[in-house]
């Protein structure tokens, strides 16, 4: 079986490495969602990275689309374009933009970075595949601060009066939004007995814990409803600096001072796993 942990080291060793070779990006989303991205890609969607348009393929709307670095790596890793490719990012010319864009990018299934927006795609792909009698599986990533927005609870209501029951939404609940904790700024509540309301399967784990989201979504994947997993997350994981701190959504050049030293921890950790 697949070393979830390890890909997941690996990703936010990749996210690390890309985002400070450039000098600026989304580092603290990024790594709150590197367990989650680990599980999807290293077990339980269907892909193919030599054909990134496979007709049998889950599908994957990352809705807090700046966090794309995240899933650049997991792409890396897996196969869809070469590693060295991430060292583009945010260049003229790049395939890798700071934004998820599907016209760019293989493996990206949706265009994303108006928050909020990004579930409710998510949501007409899993009602076009139920309608077409496909049995893939389409499953979205949303903030704690993009769930604010009235999209997202449009989609709360929607899904369980569709029967879409090949929808998956995985909320990345670090506590924080762009620049406060988002309690301070308009309180989420208790979102899993929300989503119950609904109509939906919700669980809540923990977000770092690899095989906790996978028997999470596993459970999901059997129920008749659509599933909300809430992922207790840190903002910022494996920069033990840099978590859970104000300040840490997006970093510009001297705020990733000591970034190699962490990198380098990363990589520690990882070679102990071999």
């Amino acid at each position: 079986m697949r070393n979830l942990k390890k890909l997941a080291l690996e990703i936010r060793i990749e996210t690390l490495n890309m985002l400070s070779k450039h000098g600026f990006g989304h580092v603290g989303g990024s790594l709150s969602i590197a367990d989650a991205i680990a599980v999807l890609y290293g077990k339980q969607m269907k892909h193919d990275p030599g054909n990134p348009r496979w007709d049998g393929r889950d599908y994957l709307v990352l809705s807090k689309g700046h966090c794309g670095p995240a899933l650049y790596a997991a792409l890396a890793i897996e196969g869809f374009f070469p590693r060295e490719e991430l060292l583009t990012i945010n260049h003229l010319g790049t395939r890798l933009p700071s934004h998820a864009d599907k016209n760019l990018t293989p493996g990206i299934d949706m265009t994303t970075g108006s928050l909020g927006q990004g579930v409710s795609c998510a949501l007409g792909m899993a009602m076009g595949l139920k309608l077409q009698g496909k049995p893939n599986m389409v499953y979205a990533i949303i903030g704690d601060g993009e769930a604010q927005e009235g999209q997202v609870w449009e989609t709360m209501m929607i899904a369980p009066n569709k029967g879409v029951k090949n929808f998956i939404v995985m909320l990345d609940d670090n506590k924080q939004q762009l620049d406060e904790f988002t309690d301070n700024i308009s309180s989420l509540g208790d979102m899993c007995r929300k989503a119950e309301d609904f109509g939906w399967l919700a669980l809540d784990v923990d977000g770092h814990d690899a095989d906790a989201i996978d028997a999470a979504i596993d459970k999901c994947k059997s129920s008749d409803k659509p599933g909300f997993i809430n992922l207790n997350t840190i903002k910022g994981k494996g920069w033990p600096e840099k978590e859970a701190v104000l300040g840490n959504h997006a970093f510009r050049g001297a705020a990733f001072g000591g970034v190699d030293e962490v990198i380098a921890n990363l990589r520690k950790e990882l070679a102990a796993m071999q």
